[in-house]
């Protein structure tokens, strides 16, 4: 593990972005962010709302089957991740946009997020 800081807000972090055979934590975020040239690391914080910026940024321009066709790479049985696939509101869980766009369909509950 390498010691950094975030190139955003200077927390301090662990990587293992440089050993094979172990994945960085952030290999479990989606990889939608293109990476600045001056830009290195990002904290689990930054990086959370930088990747929630992106994918609003993408609801926001492409159309809904372009944006299912890219949440729908990242549909995994990987644990889900807070900020990006749900949020915490009155000790429960609510799902975002996201998470709604990877399943790829409405379920019916109307949900508070539903993208459909």
């Amino acid at each position: 593990m390498q010691e950094k800081r975030c190139s955003n807000c200077a927390a301090i972090l662990s990587c293992s972005s440089n050993q094979v055979e172990i994945a960085c934590w952030c290999k479990a975020y989606p990889a939608i962010m293109t990476i600045e040239a001056q830009q290195d690391c990002l904290c689990k914080n930054c990086l959370s709302q930088a990747i929630q910026e992106k994918i609003i940024n993408l609801i926001n321009t492409l159309s809904q089957q372009d944006i299912i066709a890219i949440a729908h790479q990242y549909r995994t049985n990987e644990p889900l991740i807070v900020g990006i696939d749900y949020i915490i509101e009155n000790n429960n869980w609510v799902f975002t946009q996201w998470y709604h766009l990877k399943r790829g369909h409405c379920c019916g509950n109307a949900c508070k997020n539903c993208p459909y």
